[in-house]
């Protein structure tokens, strides 16, 4: 694979045909369940798979997210997207600390090269140019994905999203902190 160039998209860019080679694959083993207050690494196996109608959805929430003062990175490998990241506009929590990084995804062949980890870091530093003092993750739980955010330092979040806990109840709600 040739190097990857990283840059942020523009809503008219972000279409059906700009994911038309990414593959969004996961085959979950394991995922984490908070029970009793302890985090508990359950047996919980699926498959996931985007379909066309999940990209669509993705479209329109990554056009809104430019749409509405937020920013969609890019990782591309020869023109074609490999990965991408996207964080919202709203400063929120009771100390309004908090932005959103509302999606991070690498393609299945391009995982562990690096390109999850430098859009995090993009988006790390967007989020501070903005105003946030702490990056907000509803993650899935699964044990590969939580593995990821570990090792970039992120931690359960001080405080919850009510709006994104009842979108997404098994996701791991987690903050990282920007250094200023």
């Amino acid at each position: 694979m040739k190097s990857i160039s990283y840059r942020e998209l523009k809503k008219s860019e972000i279409s059906e045909s700009l994911f038309a080679n990414f593959n969004r694959y996961q085959n979950v083993k394991k995922c984490w369940r908070k029970e009793n207050g302890e985090w508990i690494l359950k047996d919980i196996a699926f498959t996931e798979q985007w379909s066309s109608d999940e990209y669509k959805v993705l479209i329109e929430c990554l056009q809104n997210t430019v749409k509405t003062g937020g920013t969609v990175f890019g990782a591309f490998s020869d023109n074609v997207l490999v990965g991408f990241a996207s964080i919202e506009s709203q400063l929120w929590g009771s100390q309004k600390e908090y932005i959103q990084l509302s999606s991070i995804h690498t393609s299945y062949e391009c995982r562990g090269m690096g390109i999850g980890k430098k859009l995090f870091s993009l988006a790390s530093t967007k989020a501070k140019e903005m105003g946030a003092k702490k990056l907000y993750i509803s993650a899935h739980s699964s044990e590969e994905s939580q593995a990821f955010y570990k090792a970039l330092g992120c931690v359960e979040a001080l405080e919850y999203n009510k709006k994104l806990v009842d979108e997404e109840p098994y996701d791991c709600q987690l903050e990282y902190r920007l250094l200023i």
